[in-house]
């Protein structure tokens, strides 16, 4: 893999370019301002930025709008989400709902350090990442809403799959605004439950993604716009109608508190192989960024469990930087990646976001270690490389982990003095619902990728 490494970005992280430009949210200009940008953003070029506002050692005790009530409550709940869900599906052991593997990974493309993968595109309830967020705010609504009607239903939880229940939840609709994977953990399990469920969903969702919903009886709303119009639309929606219930992946700390939970999860599992995180062993988790939900509340929690002996990487498309360029920014008002010329174009329909979550920024901006940026081009490497290598079946956005790691990571270990000995948990977000003629249509793809790519080993 000496192809990434000899890339040198190291300059990236000291050097800026500055400019005078319009901060557009949702299409709107709102203010004007001197905003500088890391060089090599505005160019699309591949880089590692280290958040010069990280404070590694800052846990959630600090933190207003996210307590540590809110963790452990997730904790809890998903102590009885998990059996609802193992009845909810069908292939699901009880305990397991919203889990996945610690898997140790063995080849040579990955030399430096323990190597694991956390194999969320494996999680059996929706096979992506969402099904831990998306999830649980759904079985969490569920919950309040039968609360209302004076049905018990925390001390069982059994109850939330009650005839009863159905009656009420079918009187009730959940509206939301994804590119895909959200809309399919919410749609999947929403109507399992009996609600109506409506998705919003960008120009860059899959058509096999709507195809699902709609087969699940999902009401499939499509916007010929980015993800935050989306949203916007679904927020809009929701607004109008006491009985519709709006999942704001922008703003909701129901979802940023059920990713967090995942965290006790790793602690477990690295415990359970014997792996210590320490000072001398401080471990690295690559997590894929669209909005920013699902790695800002995995940070949480990993923050609030290692603290300053984690750093967790965002990794974003070189077109879809939300949130690098909202953080480099500094600014306290939403900067979108049209800021500085980029097109929010990628293959990774799940990071194509424009705008990070302004919530993410603010409660978690401070905890995450800095974000690494890659081309689609090394998407589809890593799709192709990740199947022959480990078997992994990965969409674009659940590789763009490998792909950070093996073109940043000797430099980002380096930016953190780390030269030692150091773990490295590399967050695969979907693929395993790819469906076949998408899937062969990928590896295709990362196979012509890997032809064209001199030292490439393919």
């Amino acid at each position: 893999m000496s192809r990434h490494n000899s890339f040198n970005w190291t300059t990236s992280t000291v050097l800026y370019s500055s400019q005078s430009i319009s901060l557009i949210t949702r299409g709107y200009v709102v203010t004007t301002e001197q905003i500088v940008f890391p060089e090599g953003v505005p160019e699309s070029r591949p880089i590692w930025w280290r958040n010069t506002k990280y404070k590694s050692d800052t846990g959630i005790e600090n933190q207003s709008k996210v307590s540590m009530d809110d963790l452990n409550g997730a904790v809890k709940s998903w102590m009885r989400f998990n059996d609802v869900l193992a009845e909810l599906f069908s292939d699901i052991s009880i305990g397991n709902g919203a889990q996945s593997e610690l898997i140790h990974l063995n080849c040579s493309e990955f030399p430096s350090g323990c190597v694991l993968v956390k194999a969320d595109h494996k999680i059996k309830t929706t096979g992506s990442i969402k099904g831990r967020g998306g999830v649980y705010e759904v079985l969490s609504y569920a919950e309040d809403i039968l609360q209302s009607h004076g049905v018990g239903c925390r001390a069982d939880p059994m109850a939330l799959l009650s005839s009863e229940a159905r009656n009420i939840f079918e009187r009730y609709r959940i509206v939301v605004g994804s590119t895909g994977n959200l809309a399919f953990s919410v749609g999947m399990v929403g109507r399992k439950l009996g609600f109506r469920v409506e998705v919003h969903m960008s120009r860059d969702a899959k058509a096999w993604k709507k195809v699902r919903l709609r087969s699940a009886g999902v009401n499939v709303v499509e916007h010929d716009n980015d993800y935050s119009h989306a949203v916007a639309a679904a927020r809009a929606v929701a607004s109008s109608d006491a009985f519709t219930y709006f999942i704001d992946d922008e703003n909701s700390v129901k979802l940023l508190v059920g990713y967090s939970a995942a965290a006790l999860e790793i602690s477990n599992q690295l415990e359970e192989t014997g792996i210590r995180i320490s000072h001398d062993n401080p471990l690295f988790v690559y997590l894929p960024c669209g909005v920013g939900g699902a790695p800002g509340g995995i940070t949480l929690g990993l923050k609030n469990i290692f603290g300053s002996n984690v750093h967790c990487i965002f990794v974003e498309p070189v077109a879809s930087p939300s949130m690098l360029v909202q953080l480099a920014s500094g600014s306290v008002r939403p900067v979108n990646v049209y800021a500085c010329g980029l097109s929010n174009e990628t293959i990774a329909d799940g990071l194509a976001v424009a705008q990070a979550s302004m919530l993410v920024a603010e409660v978690v901006g401070h905890q995450i270690a800095g974000v690494a940026t890659v081309l689609d081009d090394d998407l589809s490497e890593w799709v192709e490389r990740m199947w022959t290598l480990a078997g992994l079946r990965l969409e674009p956005s659940g590789a763009a982990g490998f792909a950070a790691f093996a073109r940043h990571g000797s430099v980002i270990r380096h930016s953190f003095d780390s030269s030692r000995a150091s773990t490295n948990i590399i967050w695969t977000t979907g693929g395993s619902f790819f469906p076949d003629l998408e899937w062969a249509s990928a590896r295709e793809h990362g196979q012509r990728v890997l032809s064209s790519r001199p030292n490439s080993g393919g």
